[in-house]
């Protein structure tokens, strides 16, 4: 079995959403709380990083150029510098208590982002989509942590997790992509990790990474669990497909709130590892503006 391996000499306080761009051949991804996204080409090892007012929650690449992102208390469109050109709207949720976390887009172009809920008294958390025409709407709450957000290849369902309460969602999606009631796809004991960000493949299975688990762990749609791939760190935040041929899988990690001992014991934690897979994964389309 393929093994995991470094990407490049990195490692960032929370990388998360990492995005794949095609054109480029180039990843990218937000340490969210360093409020920044970093771009790393793989043919000519460049790395830039871009410097945002707030954390960067996530973001998605737009058909257009540029970003769009979802800081702290907005979401904006940026240009590809970086530089904030338009807001979309404010944040939802009380941006002092809940700062935006997982997002990207559907397979119609539109980008969706949810939200944390700081103090974990309640699920006090919401996902909001922002459609092609920039009209902003919340379409789901009862959230603690939003993570997990991938959407199946024929339109019919969207996947979510709530990260602090263990638990993988599936939602059905009518012809207009509008959602119905949330189904529990896959629930976690104790000791297996909870899950946190994830991408699909193009047999339909969805891979989503197990913070606290160390592992990565490929579900088919009907939720078993087809197979699982350690890594040499406790705390996988997400994944993205990339690579010529899709066949990538990249993983974020985090260093957050772990002890000057636990970081000197998993000295790697905080790093982006690449591990090859045999089956394709789907392509993560941009922002669509109309």
């Amino acid at each position: 079995m393929a093994q995991p391996e470094v990407l490049f000499n990195y490692t960032g306080h929370l990388p998360e959403c990492p995005t794949w761009s095609e054109a480029e051949q180039a990843l990218y991804w937000a340490d969210i709380l360093e409020y920044e996204i970093h771009r790393y080409c793989l043919a000519s090892g460049e790395h830039q990083v871009l410097q945002f007012p707030e954390e960067v929650g996530c973001f998605a690449l737009r058909e257009k150029g540029g970003f769009i992102v979802a800081l702290r208390s907005a979401i904006w469109l940026s240009d590809r510098h970086g530089l904030l050109v338009r807001k979309i709207c404010d944040n939802p949720s009380n941006p002092q208590l809940a700062r935006f976390n997982d997002g990207g887009t559907d397979r119609d172009g539109r980008f969706y982002a949810g939200t944390f809920w700081g103090p974990g008294d309640y699920n006090g958390a919401l996902l909001m989509r922002v459609d092609n025409q920039l009209k902003p709407r919340v379409i789901q709450c009862d959230i603690h942590g939003a993570n997990g957000l991938a959407f199946s290849a024929d339109k019919k369902w969207m996947y979510t997790s709530d990260t602090p309460n263990g638990v993988i969602y599936r939602t059905p999606l009518d012809e207009q992509g509008e959602p119905a009631k949330r189904q529990v796809f896959r629930t976690f004991s104790a000791g297996e990790g909870i899950p946190d960000g994830a991408a699909m493949d193009e047999e339909g299975c969805y891979w989503i990474a197990m913070f606290d688990g160390g592992r990565v762990a490929r579900f088919s749609p009907d939720g078993q669990q087809l197979a699982e791939y350690h890594l040499p760190v406790r705390r996988p935040t997400m994944v993205c497909f990339g690579g010529p041929e899709m066949k990538t899988l990249f993983i974020t990690t985090t260093r957050e709130n772990m002890s000057a001992e636990e970081v000197r014991q998993s000295p790697l934690s905080g790093a982006i590892f690449t591990l090859p897979v045999e089956v394709a994964g789907m392509k993560k389309l941009p922002f669509i503006e109309a």
